[in-house]
C-alpha cells in the first residue's frame, strides 16, 4: 500500500508560478515511478509529468516547457512546479504512483492515488 498526500494548490494568478508536492508513504518509494495527473472541469483525466524511480522524467505536451517533476527519496517526497500559468491549468491535480504498470502517461496504470487538490488559474 501506499498512501499519498497533495499540497500547494489554490488560487493563482495566470503568468504566475506553482509547486505542488505530494508525501508518500507505506511502501519503499525510492523504487516507486511517480506521476502528476490532472482533471479539468468537464474533462477525462490526463497526464502531466511523470519521474522514474531512476530519475527518468516525461511530461505532457501542453507543460513540457513549463514544468518540472522532481523527487526527494530522502523524504519521500515529489513536487510538480509548473510556471507561466494559463487559464486552462484550472484542474484538480493528483499524485500518482506506479507500482505494477508500464506506461507512464496512462491513468490505468498508476496503482495508487491521492485525494486531489485544487488549481485554480485566474486570467
Amino acid at each position: 500500500q501506499v498512501q499519498l498526500v497533495e499540497s500547494g494548490g489554490g488560487l493563482v494568478q495566470a503568468g504566475g508560478s506553482l509547486r505542488l508536492s505530494c508525501a508518500a508513504s507505506g511502501r519503499t518509494f525510492s523504487r516507486v515511478g511517480m506521476g502528476w495527473f490532472r482533471q479539468p472541469p468537464g474533462k477525462e483525466r490526463e497526464f502531466v509529468a511523470q519521474i522514474t524511480w531512476s530519475g527518468g522524467r516525461y511530461y505532457a505536451e501542453s507543460v513540457k516547457s513549463r514544468a518540472t517533476i522532481s523527487r526527494d527519496n530522502a523524504k519521500n517526497t515529489v513536487d510538480l512546479q509548473v510556471n507561466s500559468l494559463k487559464h486552462e491549468d484550472t484542474a484538480v491535480y493528483y499524485c500518482a504512483a506506479q507500482v505494477y504498470g508500464s506506461s507512464w502517461s496512462s491513468p490505468a496504470d498508476y496503482d495508487y492515488w491521492g485525494q486531489g487538490i485544487q488549481v485554480t488559474v485566474s486570467s
